[in-house]
């Protein structure tokens, strides 16, 4: 097995992804570049690499069992374990999502690769992160899934979002299957904790958030590096603790 810390950051090929890549690649780790689109994974390896990272390609689809599969026996061969799974892909569904409006489909299609997908990739990857010395899960979740938040009283767009019938339920959902996941992982060594980037300029959003991708990759980065004893099952922005 390899002697350098392996990560595996799930679309990872560009914005928040690709900068958590970056970020644990200048920390001196070995990153798999998770995702779906051949052209735009491997421009990002060769971006990454150029600028000193050791990164490697991982054709990933978290919809799919068997492309997920395929990325858990790639990692296995390749490096033996995992110390670190950041679960950053998702998609939002596109706009508006009223609730009175939203179809079924979208409902289905979001929960499908922002949910599912986290619990699909994690059982898979958890052999090779039980192999790990200090393993950590990330899951990338939003403030927008702050059930606290969206139900307080004045509270402004840019902490709880637009109105979201799909992607804001479905990161609520993913912070409760966060706290499932610490509960039953809680008498191991495995720390997983979710992690809010705020409001970053990303394509996922039109580019209207207030924060670079590379701010938002910071929160991931840190509880993907907690030292042993850290917190698990919480859910952190860089200002600290976020309500449930």
């Amino acid at each position: 097995m390899t002697e350098s810390k392996i990560a595996l950051v799930t679309g990872a090929n560009k914005g928040i992804g690709y900068e958590i890549a970056a970020g644990l690649g200048a920390l001196g780790w070995s990153v798999g570049v998770g995702a779906r689109d051949e052209h735009r994974r491997e421009a990002a390896v060769e971006k990454l690499r150029a600028a000193g990272v050791d990164a490697f390609g991982v054709p990933l689809d978290v919809t799919d069992d068997a492309s997920v599969t395929a990325a858990a026996r790639l990692l296995r061969e390749r490096a033996g374990r995992l110390d670190a799974l950041v679960n950053n892909a998702a998609i939002t569904g596109g706009v508006p999502q009223h609730p009175t409006a939203v179809s079924p489909q979208v409902l289905r299609t979001v929960v499908e690769t922002n949910v599912i997908g986290v619990v699909r990739v994690t059982n898979a990857m958890l052999p090779l992160l039980r192999r790990a010395a200090s393993p950590r899960i990330v899951n990338m979740s939003s403030g927008v899934g702050s059930l606290t938040r969206q139900t307080e009283a004045g509270a402004s767009e840019l902490t709880i979002g637009p109105l979201s019938a799909a992607y804001s339920p479905s990161k609520t959902f993913l912070n409760a299957v966060t706290i499932q996941y610490a509960k039953e992982l809680r008498d191991t060594n495995i720390l997983i904790n979710a992690a809010c980037p705020g409001y970053v300029a990303t394509d996922l959003n039109g580019f209207r958030g207030v924060r670079t991708p590379e701010q938002g990759a910071a929160v991931a980065i840190r509880l993907a590096t907690l030292p042993d004893g850290g917190p698990t099952g919480s859910f952190f922005e860089d200002a600290g603790v976020v309500p449930w």
